[in-house]
């Protein structure tokens, strides 16, 4: 059998408790709760500027790469405190850089940075796979065809041009079942 290419919503809560108590943790917080609720692929975080984090009006302006389609997402409460957290260490760190994210050195978080993190918070959380950082996308697509969100709305949210990269969130999610046979 494949192994599975997603983290479940637990596995992303293990996950994010993970960070808790780290060296970045703050910065890694963020990270992945953006990378998750908002289907981000690493180049997206990592190349997020702080023009697109628009805390006044809670909103995240998502430019998608691989020809997607670009949007704005709202922010939610949980995502609005680890973006002021980490924004509040950030600027102490007076970066020259309009990086949203940024390393010890101060320059744009690498996409090797946001792996190996990722990677190193999945072993810490002792998950039963090794976690890369699509699996949070694909985490976040899953999670909204589980609360039963429309496909186009999910294709939409994740930027997908073809529907046919989003109907693997809901094919295989057992709750479409659920109003059959009462």
């Amino acid at each position: 059998m494949n192994e599975r290419k997603h983290l479940t919503g637990l596995e992303v809560e293990k996950l994010l408790a993970a960070t808790k108590g780290s060296r970045h943790e703050a910065r890694d917080r963020c990270l992945l709760l953006l990378m998750f609720r908002h289907g981000l692929r690493v180049s997206e975080a990592c190349g997020l500027a702080l023009s697109q984090v628009d805390i006044e009006s809670r909103v995240l302006h998502v430019e998608r790469l691989k020809k997607g389609l670009s949007t704005t997402h709202p922010l939610r409460s949980d995502e609005l405190k680890a973006v002021k957290v980490w924004l509040a260490i950030r600027s102490k760190m007076k970066p020259e850089t309009d990086a949203f994210f940024i390393s010890e050195r101060r320059g744009a978080l690498s996409r090797k940075t946001a792996w190996l993190a990722i990677r190193s918070y999945g072993k810490l959380a002792e998950l039963a796979l090794p976690a890369n950082p699509h699996m949070l996308r694909h985490a976040c697509g899953f999670a909204l065809a589980d609360q039963g969100t429309d496909t186009r709305l999910i294709q939409d949210y994740l930027g997908h041009r073809n529907i046919q990269h989003t109907v693997i969130y809901t094919t295989t999610n057992p709750a479409r079942f659920e109003r059959l046979w009462r």
